[in-house]
């Protein structure tokens, strides 16, 4: 009886054993089912080198060169807004109008005026000639000549006076158009056509000129030092300024040093700096944070990478590269200073490597991967 039993767990043991060892086949290709399949992609750059000149970094202010607010100088109702919010407007512009009736009435009061007073002096003038002529006649009086000479002054007082009433009426008519003082690009209205106002109402509408701009920024004392050291003391102007943006991007356009203040700032021990950049796409904008570099001295030639292809761990800073068999590889490498969106690699690669920037996360070191080669941004 035991010898049946163990002939019939036999075969039943052998079964299980073979569809154990099925099922673990089977759970051991689906563990790694990319084992046959394409290698993955990423995106490499070949290390090249630039010319890096010494900077020194800040964090700096964009200022308008103008900035003016527009206000009423007369009262009156806002009769007109001739501009759109947001545009370029040219100097001398009309861009508001107050309502003009007063203010024309005024004028031609004081025309009215003037006419008057010349036809007065002219009474007086011809009474003076006449009276005069009487006195070298002995027929006439010389109490009558000074009393009429009298009026001839009175007369030719309010003529003037008249004419400077007309002076301030046609002034006061001229403000009731607001033209823009400068050129720029000219912000919201604060207040709409139909509004009483005058030079209590604020601000209509502000300027700010765009083109040059100016970027300010604080510089200690030890720095703009060392920055004399390297470069000609009677010449600042040969500093070249550069722009990097809050996506970490170069602004285009160069600038120049144009202001160093007179005084310290006693609590920072700092100088204010400011510099000149043209700005003719607007990229930027009156009270933008910005950081500020300055470039002096002779540049040397060095490798860059981007510095999205820089990795950390425990044991420091690490680049992947591929190499000739289109493998993975562990780079340690040590920096410099920045170069826009690059950074200055000192050590641990050399020239036409070829760096992962794109696709890092789904690569391990020693895999075979598929590299397409992209161009390295200066």
């Amino acid at each position: 009886m035991r010898f049946g039993e163990s002939g019939f767990r036999l075969p039943i043991l052998v079964g299980l054993g073979l569809g154990l060892g099925l099922a673990a086949c089977g759970e051991s290709k689906q563990a790694n089912p990319q084992a046959s399949g394409p290698p993955p992609a990423v995106s490499v750059i070949k290390v090249a080198s630039t010319d890096v000149k010494p900077t020194a970094q800040f964090t700096g202010r964009v200022e308008a060169v103008s900035k003016v607010e527009l206000r009423a100088r007369v009262d009156g109702f806002l009769q007109k807004r001739l501009f759109r919010e947001g545009a370029d407007v040219k100097e001398g512009e009309l861009l508001f109008v107050i309502e003009k009736g007063n203010y024309q009435a005024a004028v031609d009061q004081a025309k009215a005026g003037i006419v008057t007073a010349e036809a007065t002096l002219k009474q007086a003038d011809i009474e003076v000639g006449r009276q005069s002529e009487l006195v070298q006649r002995n027929v006439g009086t010389q109490a009558k000549l000074d009393e009429v000479t009298a009026k001839q002054g009175e007369a030719r007082g309010n003529l003037m006076a008249q004419k400077a009433g007309l002076e301030k009426a046609e002034l006061s008519l001229s403000y009731t158009d607001v033209t823009a003082p400068v050129a720029g690009r000219i912000g919201k209205s604060n207040l709409s056509v139909g509004n009483f106002v005058g030079p209590n109402s604020g601000t209509l509408a502000t300027i700010v000129s765009q083109d040059p701009i100016y970027v300010t920024f604080p510089v200690s004392q030890r720095e703009i030092l060392a920055l004399r050291k390297q470069g000609d003391k009677a010449n600042p102007g040969q500093f070249v300024m550069f722009v990097q943006l809050a996506d970490g991007s170069r602004y285009a356009e160069p600038g120049k040093l144009s202001f160093l203040d007179v005084t310290v700032n006693q609590g920072t021990d700092t100088v204010q700096v400011r510099a000149t950049f043209p700005n003719p796409d607007r990229v930027l904008v009156d009270g933008q944070l910005v950081s500020v570099v300055g470039e002096i001295g002779k540049g040397e030639s060095t490798l860059v990478v981007p510095q999205q292809s820089l990795q950390l761990d425990q044991s420091g800073t690490f680049v992947l590269v591929v190499d000739k068999d289109k493998k993975v590889q562990v780079r340690r490498v040590e920096t410099g200073q920045a170069v826009g969106t690059n950074i200055a690699v000192t050590k641990g690669l050399a020239a036409d490597d070829l760096v992962i920037t794109e696709g890092i996360q789904k690569v391990r070191p020693g895999q075979i991967v598929q590299a397409t080669e992209t161009k390295l941004g200066i």
